[in-house]
């Protein structure tokens, strides 16, 4: 079993890597949470082109996929330049249509999807759906019916300013219902989590690489404050965290087995916490400005932790198994 990327998915990484950082995300990143939507569609389109949003889309249906772990490589680079939009929940929704017994719903509205035409949310229960207001398809699931619906309510900013949230309205129309959509749902909830984890990993990632090149250059006493045995300590305990999520992150992906997903999500959602603390501290009291683009990632890693499944709630599903019969 393969537990890092191939030759080619390193190079579709770094090919990634490139369009998003010509990109200046970060300046994406905060005109998306003022509610400016021109520069982040653009950058959704640019993603669309490069293939991301087909990988969770069946051929039959415009997509390549479901490639997860192609998937993977990619949300770690969108956590990495901190993409901002609901691309989770996209591919939550593309995963949750196709597994849907009617294929009508998949046939309507996938191949926008994978082209990156149509963006979508989705929310299960009475939970709140992200970017709801930006959305052409805002997909809500309560108890095994599937609906799109009609609108959403009140906008709530949550702790990342970009992360903006709302709660679909009710009623609208009927796509589903049945135990096709809990089952449906079941798998759409394991691959929100893979890209979760995926997007938390990189966040920790970007988060460890400026730390270490600020305390390089920061001084105290006359030397970088990088040398200081305690800081180096704090730093190499990060980048363990997170080189312990990566071979775990992508082992999931290739099993797909919920439990290992749920693994993931906590190691790479911790790592990125635990690092996006140790960053906020070696940058002292200019870490915690939002002028400044470390606070992005910060943010970032603190929503992500939560986002799909508390650790408490993923490290349930680990304890109680998870192959799905």
């Amino acid at each position: 079993m393969r537990f890092l990327p191939d030759a080619e998915q390193r190079a579709f990484a770094r090919s990634l890597d490139a369009m998003l950082t010509s990109a200046d995300t970060p300046a994406v990143v905060r005109a998306w949470g003022a509610g400016e939507r021109a520069p982040g569609r653009a950058l959704w389109s640019r993603l669309a082109d490069a293939g991301v949003f087909a990988l969770a889309v069946p051929e039959a249906y415009g997509g390549v996929g479901p490639l997860p772990v192609e998937l993977a490589v990619a949300c770690v680079e969108s956590g990495r330049h901190a993409v901002p939009g609901p691309l989770v929940e996209t591919v939550a929704a593309a995963v949750l249509l196709a597994g849907l017994d009617d294929p009508g719903p998949a046939g309507r509205l996938l191949p926008a999807l994978a082209s990156g035409g149509s963006v979508a949310t989705l929310a299960f229960g009475d939970a709140y759906a992200l970017d709801g207001e930006a959305a052409g398809v805002v997909l809500a699931v309560r108890g095994d019916e599937l609906r799109a619906a009609p609108g959403h309510g009140p906008v709530r900013v949550s702790l990342d300013p970009s992360r903006r949230l709302t709660r679909p309205l009710p009623g609208g129309d009927l796509l589903a219902a049945g135990p096709d959509v809990i089952r449906a749902c079941a798998r759409a909830l394991d691959w929100a989590r893979l890209a979760t984890a995926a997007q938390a990993l990189g966040a920790g990632l970007t988060l460890l690489e400026r730390t270490v090149a600020y305390v390089g250059r920061r001084t105290q006493f006359g030397v970088p404050v990088g040398s200081f045995q305690a800081v180096k300590h704090r730093l190499a305990d990060a980048r363990t965290a997170l080189e312990f999520a990566r071979p775990m992150l992508f082992g999931a992906a290739l099993t797909m087995d919920p439990a290992d997903v749920a693994a993931a999500k906590v190691l790479a959602c911790e790592g990125a916490y635990a690092t996006a603390r140790t960053a906020l501290q070696l940058h002292g009291a200019i870490g915690y400005t939002a002028e400044y683009d470390l606070s992005l990632w910060l943010t970032r890693a603190r929503a992500l932790r939560t986002a799909w499944g508390t650790p408490s709630e993923c490290r349930a599903r680990v304890i109680g198994g998870g192959r799905r019969p």
